[in-house]
């Protein structure tokens, strides 16, 4: 699969619950593959960025199944980690705002505010439960994918919309959108 898969809002998809995962299949294998290519084939597109993510739902597949990236700092590490059925036991911590990206939300970022530790319990590739506790930018990654199992988009949670949106210039530099301008009456962005 190619970056072109990813779908983007305002796909009415990426607004819908996904279906647990009752049994590890070939399907789903298959799934986390494609997750897998479709990450490192956006991410070779985007000199500034790293995929830190993705959920099955952003290459239309209504399965709560995600993969995160092994490491977050070296981009020539290209692993990810696949969690089958995340979720979210406890949230802990501060709430800390921070900025957020997604590959179904095309050049947009924001500051979002998220729990900055969390509980975590998913299936692993080989069906077995696992456990772990997220710190920081991983407890951030994981909370904005299990919102994509749930139907929520990152856009969704930013609080004060006046000040929060920004893009990427040639740099690779945050720079704050206009929301009046560029935002606000966005119907990729709002439904």
């Amino acid at each position: 699969m190619k970056k072109e898969n990813i779908i983007t809002l305002p796909n009415p998809r990426l607004r819908q619950r996904s279906s647990r995962v009752r049994v590890v299949t070939p399907e789903v294998k298959n799934i986390i593959k494609d997750l897998t290519t479709v990450a490192l084939d956006w991410e070779d597109s985007r000199p500034h960025e790293i995929s830190a993510a993705i959920s099955a739902v952003q290459i239309n597949h209504l399965d709560r199944i995600i993969i995160v990236r092994s490491d977050f700092d070296d981009k020539a590490v290209r692993d990810f980690t696949a969690l089958i059925n995340p979720e979210i036991i406890k949230l802990e911590g501060e709430i800390t705002e921070d900025f957020e990206g997604c590959l179904s939300v095309p050049d947009v970022y924001g500051k979002v505010p998220r729990y900055n530790k969390a509980r975590v319990k998913a299936m692993d590739v080989d069906g077995n439960e696992v456990r772990f506790k997220a710190d920081g930018f991983l407890a951030r990654i994981i909370q904005h994918e299990v919102d994509h199992t749930n139907g929520i988009v990152f856009i969704d949670r930013i609080r004060d919309k006046k000040d929060a949106f920004y893009k990427l210039d040639e740099k690779g530099e945050l720079q704050p959108l206009d929301y009046d301008k560029d935002i606000k009456n966005n119907s990729i962005l709002w439904d």
